[in-house]
């Protein structure tokens, strides 16, 4: 027993010590550690361990007035393959072998731009070399296409054993198109630069944010990213943009500038009390023939207003008593000579006006009888002229949210840094030697629509944080009236005969459905150091005003430049594009709804409406809701045919990726259907779709672009 004993206290004795001799080396490797390698190790750990990485903060969005996302980022991403894993070469690189056939074919099928041999010879030399970096796509793609990609053969295993590496880079994404583009502005490819041009550049500091700070470790041979100071995201952007009325804007302007192969062509639409700018457009024809915005030349093309000047010129005769509205000015054949220089009316190949009241001269616009009556009042002391348009703000330059922009250009007769001859006074009264963007013509009418009072355009209603106003913007005045009272009377009158008025140039303009008072303009442009006369003839055509005429709501300028296609006309073809521009936004505004309007008569409609092909569930709800027959074919996609009696429909024939015909489509439907087999769509125009220019039944690859053309 006691034997036993003894060799229990024995093995207890033992383990003691070996527990003791552990301890004891534990606690000097850790003295080793502390004390002796301590900067060695430190020194490890520093190679492994980066710090003050920069964390970008998500750029601030851009909103229309009614809170509709008009510019946002969203993350894309570069995808690479690091063929060096190790797990791809275990057991004789088994996991890699099996699987690089399947993974080239989803590749292929996927991305589109390789075929599955490709993609597998790229695979197999990658893996040969030991890439660590194998670019499988040379564009960026979505978080959608990411997580299709992740979840291919080889990829779903994960980083560590596939070697997927995604590098993420962000991209300024505008939801609208061309909507307000330049307005709303663009950033730079390398987005640390921020803000290039538009509201993207003015509000650049508000919208780019703070950056954070983080440290990256190797830890259990992966890298971790630990966050020490957190990124603040930018501010956002409450623009004064409504996308109703910037839409509708827009198609009118380009439609006419189509129509009339225009170089350029300007449209703003301001709200009148406010000053809030609804709508403004930059249009410009590209070297394909297609327009787009390339600058915001609304507020920086310091161009001669032409006609569209004369009713300034009218507002400093009547306001300091210098001519009456009634008097009679002898325009005789049209021609007349100021100072050795013949000024022609429009007409005079007709012979002319002959004897036109002052009113009359604006009505028609005659070039000289304005010119007449400015020179008969102000001929002897011109300054008075220059100084009563600079009593009306017309020389001041505003602070605009759009950098570029550029302030008027009147010239004084005393400042010896421009030249001032006898022929400058009557062709400045008509709109010639002076330079003024388009968005202050706009803001001159308006203060005429706003009872005189001058305001400033303004693009931004407030700056938001977390959908909180932490700034707002609100309208400012900068002269509380530009004329009297009685002169404003007068030409509010003036302004309707223009349209309404026997001699009016703008009958065209007039709407039944809304009453506007405008003036036309149409210039020559000069071509540089040309001139007028050798540079060839180009013209620029202009319509400015307001609606409803009764009650001024929004204020509207339209220029359109170097038309090449018919006679150049402001009435006719700027005019067109302002009657087109009010007749939509009074119509967007209305407040008559579905339930206040009341059909004709209690009987049938004798004619189906026309109804646009595509998803037959879709077509089937509206019929059922508005009673109109639907008969045909009861597949899920349809062409439709609308007769006096009925709306039939036939089906969309659907071969396996084989690309369907889309005639008759909605650009919704017609985009759902090309998503689906993975093709990427450029739309042209508004409607339905007349053409696409891969024939149906044409075989569909991925990644393929395919262009609509919707009337």
């Amino acid at each position: 027993m006691a034997g036993k004993r003894d060799s229990i206290v024995l093995r207890f004795g033992i383990v003691y010590f070996l527990i003791v001799v552990l301890f004891l080396f534990i606690v000097g490797r850790i003295v080793v550690l502390q004390y002796i390698e301590r900067d060695a190790w430190l020194a490890v750990a520093a190679k492994s361990k980066k710090s003050d990485i920069i964390v970008k903060p998500n750029r601030g969005n851009i909103y229309s007035c009614d809170g509709r996302l008009m510019a946002s980022t969203i993350p894309t991403y570069y995808i690479y393959m690091d063929t060096r894993v190790p797990a791809l070469h275990n057991d004789g690189g088994k996991l890699f072998t099996t699987k690089v056939d399947s993974l080239a074919r989803s590749l292929s099928a996927f991305l589109g731009n390789r075929s599955s041999n490709d993609y597998k010879t790229l695979l197999l030399r990658a893996y040969r070399e030991g890439k660590g970096e194998l670019l499988l796509y040379p564009k960026r793609i979505s978080y959608e296409q990411l997580k299709a990609i992740k979840k291919m053969p080889l990829f779903s295993l994960g980083r560590n054993k596939s070697g997927l590496i995604t590098k993420e880079m962000f991209r300024r994404e505008k939801p609208f198109g061309s909507l307000a583009s330049r307005t709303i502005g663009d950033i730079y490819a390398d987005d640390s630069k921020g803000g290039k041009n538009g509201l993207e550049l003015f509000f650049n500091e508000e919208l780019i944010g703070t950056p954070g700070i983080s440290v990256r470790q190797k830890v259990a041979n992966h890298f971790e990213e630990t966050v020490q100071v957190e990124p603040i995201d930018g501010l956002d952007i409450l623009t004064t943009i409504d996308l109703d009325m910037q839409d509708v804007a827009e198609k009118a302007l380009v439609d006419s500038m189509r129509s009339y192969d225009a170089g350029a062509g300007y449209a703003i639409v301001m709200e009148v009390q406010s000053g809030e700018v609804k709508a403004i457009v930059n249009m410009y024809k590209n070297e394909n023939g297609s327009y787009s915005e390339n600058k915001n030349g609304a507020v920086s093309d310091q161009v001669e207003p032409g006609s569209t000047f004369k009713t300034f010129s009218l507002i400093a005769l009547l306001d300091d008593g210098k001519a009456n509205i009634t008097e009679i000015l002898q325009t005789g054949n049209g021609v007349h000579d100021f100072a050795g220089s013949k000024m022609n009316d429009w007409n005079a190949n007709k012979g002319g006006f002959n004897d036109l009241t002052l009113a009359e001269c604006i009505h028609a616009s005659s070039n000289v009888g304005v010119s007449m009556a400015v020179v008969n009042a102000f001929g002897s002391n011109p300054s008075e002229y220059v100084e009563k348009l600079y009593k009306m703000g017309m020389n001041e330059k505003f602070k605009l949210e759009i950098p570029g922009n550029a302030g008027p250009k009147i010239r004084h007769p005393k400042d010896k840094a421009s030249y001032w001859s006898k022929t400058t006074l009557p062709w400045m009264s008509i709109g010639y030697e002076t330079q003024i963007p388009p968005i202050y013509t706009l803001a001159y009418y308006n203060a005429i629509a706003n009872k005189g009072k001058l305001i400033r355009p303004f693009f931004v209603k407030a700056i938001l944080k977390n959908g909180e106003k932490i700034k707002e913007f609100s309208t400012e005045t900068i002269r509380e009236s530009i004329c009297k009272p009685s002169t404003l009377k007068i030409v509010h009158e003036v302004l309707l005969g223009v349209l309404e008025a026997p001699k009016g140039t703008a009958h065209g303009v007039h709407s039944k459905h809304v009453r506007i008072a405008g003036k036309t303009g149409t210039a020559q442009i000069s071509k540089g150091a040309l001139g007028y006369k050798t540079g060839g003839k180009s013209y620029q055509v202009s319509f400015c005003g307001y609606f409803p005429a009764d009650n001024p709501q929004y204020t509207c300028v339209v220029v359109i430049r170097e038309p090449k296609i018919g006679h150049a006309s402001g009435g006719k073809m700027a005019g067109s594009v302002f009657k087109s521009i009010a007749e939509g936004v009074i119509a967007l505004k209305s407040n008559l709804t579905a339930e206040t309007l009341k059909n004709d008569s209690t009987e049938s409609y004798p004619h189906t409406p026309k109804v646009k092909s595509g998803y037959r569930n879709a077509l089937l709800k509206v019929s059922n809701e508005l009673k109109l027959p639907l008969n045909g074919s009861t597949a899920n996609w349809v062409h439709t045919q609308s007769n006096e009696q009925v709306l039939r429909t036939s089906p969309i024939t659907f071969n396996s990726n084989r690309l369907p015909d889309l005639s008759g489509m909605g650009a919704k439907d017609a985009l759902f259907l090309l998503g689906k087999l993975g093709l990427r769509v450029q739309v042209s125009g508004r409607g339905k779709v007349i053409s696409q220019n891969i024939s149906p039944g044409t075989a569909a690859r991925k990644g393929q672009q395919i262009k609509l053309i919707l009337e």
